[in-house]
């Protein structure tokens, strides 16, 4: 009876995940698997790694509780927050468990453990090659754009990069990462040129040359905004190369 009880829960769980709705659906899950329905939750997933093995329970520190949830897919943890956020499970779960993987935003319930599994598929997106941890949607919403419209992003990444990915891994390193300080600074020239050991008209110098290159203005805000996206496409993006 506990074994049909148990599946019957994680049946529930299923629903909810897969954007599911119903009368009640939320609030008999929460009885079944003994879950607040009115809790913050969080939802984290990454590759399947094999067979799926067993559903499992598992805690973590600062209150965190997951309810690891394996498919043929994907691996997916539901993941009760507490008074914690969802990067405290990010951090968590790089250190234990093999990434890459996504984390979803918190969301208030339940019910909405449809929205975040999606939110969460959007994060793991942003988990370019060779990447191992598990990133947090928040502070990746852009990268997650360019991700989830493959086929745009990636004719954005060749029509604003197409000449800089042509030339030398070097120089094109080095321009990438001037352009990479400059946007952490706020555009501060002086401030990035601090960051990368260097004089401020070097940073300036770097930068007209990747305006000459790109054919864009960072000046410009609808241009930089392309620069920007087309980074993050290329970055993201199934062989979009390296920069």
């Amino acid at each position: 009876m506990r074994q049909r009880g148990n599946e019957r829960g994680w049946a529930l769980l299923d629903a909810l995940l897969d954007n599911e709705t119903g009368p009640g659906l939320a609030a008999l899950t929460a009885t079944v698997l003994g879950l607040p329905e009115a809790g913050r939750y969080a939802v984290a997933v990454m590759a399947p790694r094999g067979c799926p093995g067993p559903v499992r329970r598992t805690t973590g520190a600062h209150g965190l509780r997951f309810l690891w949830r394996p498919r043929q897919d994907r691996e997916i943890a539901v993941v009760a927050l507490g008074e914690a956020d969802p990067a405290a499970a990010a951090a968590h779960l790089t250190d234990r468990v093999p990434g890459p993987g996504g984390v979803s935003p918190a969301v208030e319930g339940l019910a909405d453990l449809g929205r975040a599994r999606r939110l969460a598929d959007a994060a793991l997106l942003t988990c370019g090659p060779g990447r191992a941890d598990f990133v947090c949607l928040d502070g990746r919403i852009p990268a997650a754009l360019v991700a989830g419209q493959p086929t745009v992003s990636a004719h954005l990444a060749t029509d604003v990069f197409g000449p800089l990915l042509a030339r030398e891994p070097a120089d094109r390193a080095l321009l990438v990462s001037t352009l990479d300080a400059w946007l952490e600074c706020g555009g501060s020239a002086g401030r990035a040129a601090v960051r990368l050991c260097c004089h401020r008209n070097t940073v300036l110098n770097r930068l007209r040359r990747l305006e000459e290159l790109t054919s864009r203005s960072l000046s410009r805000p609808r241009e930089l905004v392309e620069v920007v996206l087309a980074l993050d496409a290329v970055r993201v993006l199934p062989g979009g190369g390296a920069v």
